[in-house]
């Protein structure tokens, strides 16, 4: 049920392994604290990692009067979230489906789900631009404001598979909010000296090749990582980190999306 969310944002990336669950839960939780209501839906249906990052692989989700209820993180219902997760025994649990049955589980996820009125919903999606990505295209054609965030990390290998996203958003018709490196270098805890692990400035160079803003670079920071499995947000723990800055100025840049109504 998606008539009551104000604006859509996807992320996206053709790699796996880039950080686009980090992103995704991130993105949710600065939203969060920034004031907004936010619904976060896992589609990455053969590895939702949602509910362990943020700490809520105990809950179980229930079908209410108006459709599936999502699992809220806070009293407030200020950050709901579903995944296939919260069906799911235990973590070890593998989804063997063929295409047809994850097309009708995110289907139902995007159809079935109660949000109540939400100003973001944010989409953690999994790599690649198959079945999952074309049906969760499909069903969003009827939200007016929906565009997504495309993540990388800095390696060539990643570069490359990103460029067929970007693709895949052209000929769908999604808007590009900009593209996000993921892994840039490896920030140290004790002096904030960043070093490049792998190379640098490919998502930059990406942006600028494909005439897409640059929303950033996030940098490998073991403080960032510990958060996972907590359901802290790093601009709250983290209010001088390189991660709380990128993601501060992101939201900055939804917040005056969905007030100019674009």
């Amino acid at each position: 049920m998606l008539e009551n969310v104000k604006s859509v944002i996807l992320v996206l990336s053709g790699k796996g392994g880039v950080g686009k669950s980090t992103v995704s839960t991130q993105l949710a939780l600065t939203l969060k604290e920034r004031g907004f209501k936010v619904g976060l839906l896992d589609v990455d249906l053969c590895g939702p990692s949602v509910p362990y990052i943020l700490n809520l692989e105990n809950e179980n989700i229930h079908q209410g009067t108006d459709g599936w209820v999502p699992v809220y993180l806070d009293k407030e219902q200020r950050l709901g979230v579903m995944s296939i997760g919260f069906l799911l025994k235990t973590r070890n649990d593998a989804v063997v489906w063929r295409g047809p049955k994850k097309t009708a589980m995110i289907k139902q996820f995007l159809e079935d789900v109660y949000w109540q009125d939400l100003d973001f919903l944010v989409i953690d999606t999994p790599p690649g631009t198959s079945d999952e990505h074309i049906t969760v295209m499909e069903n969003l054609r009827q939200i007016p404001q929906c565009s997504a965030i495309i993540v990388t990390t800095p390696q060539e290998v990643a570069i490359e598979d990103v460029r067929k996203e970007i693709t895949f958003c052209r000929k769908t018709g999604i808007p590009i909010l900009g593209i996000i490196e993921n892994m840039s270098g490896y920030q140290c805890p004790t002096c904030n000296e960043c070093t490049n692990i792998f190379s640098s400035g490919g998502g930059k160079s990406l942006a600028e090749i494909s005439k897409l803003q640059f929303l950033g670079c996030l940098p490998i920071d073991v403080r960032v990582g510990k958060l996972a499995g907590q359901g802290l947000a790093a601009v709250k723990e983290l209010p001088d980190s390189t991660t709380s800055k990128v993601f501060n100025d992101l939201v900055t840049v939804l917040a005056e999306s969905i007030q100019n109504g674009s």
